[in-house]
């Protein structure tokens, strides 16, 4: 006897959906899988944009979970802190894994389109730009690429007039050990930069774990966090330079070379330095 096909109705789902809310209702699906619109007729351009369009939902999120984390720290609320920052590290691995689906791209298959693309660069993207102000690599010349934008200026505005994710960790790190930080650390509008006092302070830390458990774990998290981000960051140099090598990006920058120089750049420096000091 041949099997009958399956009907799902017969164990109870709803399979009319003309007047309640749908799963492409709840996820507003039309709009996200209607927003793929190619310049070109290149096969590849396809694989670039949703690349890059689902890069910036992840973003989204880990800016949703940054925030959050950041709060929580505040409010000394470690558990929470180290779930969400746990999150935004396997955002970021998830983002690594997917430089592996575009670098199925090759150079003459970027080429048939990237004339298409102007000079519309990912270095413009405002939310990879407010994370890393949120963590603490505040470059204010970064911001020019957005004017063009107010509101979203604006947003990166905001995030310089407040203490990033680190400058709370700091607060926290202070507290632990009844210390107080020189003000100037405290650097709102410009890139933090590794203090001695500071790193003599995460090395207590570490020096008696048991003893201060919550800031060992914190510095682990965000260790961690910063880790899976240079990760990223060194896959994204890789995958540029194997599809358009030493070309110039299209947003004007030199391409590979600013993506190597990004590769310095250290988000909590005092807890990578002080590890030789132990």
């Amino acid at each position: 006897m041949p099997m009958s096909a399956y009907d799902p109705s017969q164990e109870g789902a709803k399979t009319s959906f003309s007047d309640d809310m749908s799963y492409i209702d709840y996820l507003s699906l039309d709009p996200i899988l209607g927003s793929q619109k190619r310049l070109s007729d290149a096969h590849d351009e396809m694989l670039f944009i949703i690349q890059h369009q689902t890069s910036e939902l992840w973003m989204r999120l880990a800016l949703f979970e940054l925030d959050a984390a950041r709060r929580n720290l505040a409010a000394g609320n470690f558990s929470s802190t180290f779930k969400m920052l746990t999150r935004v590290a396997r955002i970021y691995d998830q983002l690594n894994s997917a430089w592996d689906v575009l670098r199925t791209m090759t150079p003459s298959e970027y080429t048939r389109f990237r004339d298409d693309l102007g000079a519309s660069s990912g270095f413009q993207s405002h939310q990879y730009r407010l994370i890393e102000y949120v963590l603490g690599n505040r470059n204010k010349a970064m911001m020019r690429v957005h004017e063009h934008r107010p509101e979203l200026y604006a947003m990166l505005e905001r995030e310089l007039s407040q203490k990033s994710l680190y400058h709370v960790a700091l607060d926290a790190l202070a507290a632990e050990l009844g210390e107080t930080f020189d003000p100037a650390i405290y650097r709102l509008d410009a890139p933090h930069q590794a203090d001695q006092q500071v790193m003599d302070a995460w090395a207590r830390i570490y020096q008696d774990p048991e003893g201060h458990w919550s800031l060992y774990e914190l510095a682990e998290k965000l260790v961690d966090l910063e880790d899976y981000f240079r990760r990223w960051r060194f896959n994204h140099v890789t995958t540029v330079e194997r599809i358009i090598g030493f070309k110039r990006g299209t947003g004007g920058t030199s391409g590979v070379a600013y993506l190597r120089k990004m590769l310095e750049v250290e988000l909590f420096p005092e807890l990578w330095k002080m590890r030789g000091q132990l």
